[in-house]
């Protein structure tokens, strides 16, 4: 017979909507009868978990939130592909973003001894880093659907209502698994004392203080920012982990531009040379100034991309960044 440990525990996943801790569970009741000499009924056991698994196998989380259609306008849903291997980033970044991922991964283990996995993470970077991108490889390890939070509809001048719409977004990441993106989460998180703050913001930052603090849901939940320094202090003690993000290094841009331009160019193409001439230049900038060389290529019949092409793509990219600083 099951514990009351095992039955506290299969209510509790039921009551969270935990399927597939649920089933770990009743799997564990099946190998204490098994072990209990009662080998009928945890076969039977272990045959309800089978075909409770084929039966859910096309309506996980997941495959459910294909069809969600969010009618308020809070929300934007895609579903990527992006595997870690696609990220170019350290080693050390790489190395938490896979601690998060086997943590997820290993869901059911973990609450079945009382432990929750990290899934509430902050990044913040400058911009073109790679924050966004890294939204995207967590729901394609995962195979989790992207629910980017669209703030211009969160927030809003009238009295309560901003309140009432990030309600209505912590729903819907309790009720489907995913993971969810708030970019540009200084719009919401700015501190409370800032000077120029007004009592909507506060009420609008008191309520995801609030929301975010009793999440208990399988959701990832993922903040981005630019600027770190304006946050509430009282925000970070939400989050299971603070990962930064910096420029490129050397081996980082070198990597970042051969992964697009390696068929294009000569075989002694001077890729050392690149860094000194992307400094200051994020991933997402590196990668724009690439393609625009490819274009160069492509529609005015170059043989091959030089360094002059490419140069001249890097400045252009630059120049655009000099401008929409000043």
């Amino acid at each position: 017979m099951a514990s009351s440990t095992q039955i506290k525990a299969l209510l509790q996943s039921h009551i969270e909507k935990d399927d597939e801790r649920f089933l770990s569970i009743a799997l564990q009741v099946a190998a204490h009868e098994a072990r209990s000499g009662h080998g009928r009924i945890a076969q039977e056991l272990r045959d309800i978990v089978e075909r409770a698994k084929k039966k859910s196998f096309n309506q996980l989380p997941v495959s459910i939130a294909k069809s969600i259609k969010d009618s308020s306008g809070l929300l934007s849903t895609t579903h990527p592909s992006l595997k870690l291997s696609n990220l170019i980033a350290p080693e050390e970044l790489k190395l938490k973003l896979e601690r998060l991922i086997r943590e997820q991964r290993h869901m059911a283990k973990l609450k079945n001894h009382g432990l929750s996995p990290r899934r509430k993470v902050l990044l913040v970077g400058p911009p073109g880093t790679g924050k966004t991108y890294t939204a995207s490889v967590l729901a394609g390890e995962l195979d989790y659907p992207l629910f980017q939070v669209r703030l211009d509809g969160v927030i809003t001048k009238y009295l309560g209502e901003s309140s009432a719409k990030l309600r209505q977004v912590f729903d819907a990441i309790r009720e489907v698994r995913g993971v969810y993106f708030f970019d540009e989460f200084d719009a919401l998180g700015s501190n409370r004392s800032a000077g120029n703050d007004v009592g909507e913001a506060r009420r609008l930052l008191n309520s995801f203080l609030q929301m975010i603090e009793q999440d208990e849901s399988n959701s990832l939940i993922i903040c981005a920012t630019n600027h770190i320094e304006i946050l509430d202090h009282a925000l970070f003690r939400r989050f299971d982990d603070v990962i930064k993000y910096e420029l490129p290094t050397e081996n980082e841009t070198i990597t970042l531009y051969k992964n697009k331009l390696s068929d294009y160019v000569a075989k002694n193409f001077p890729w050392k040379k690149l860094p000194d001439r992307s400094q200051g230049l994020s991933s997402a900038e590196i990668t724009l100034a690439a393609e625009d060389a490819i274009k160069e290529f492509l529609i005015h019949e170059h043989k091959k991309i030089t360094l002059a092409i490419l140069d001249s793509a890097i400045n252009d990219r630059r120049n655009m960044s000099n401008h929409l600083e000043q």
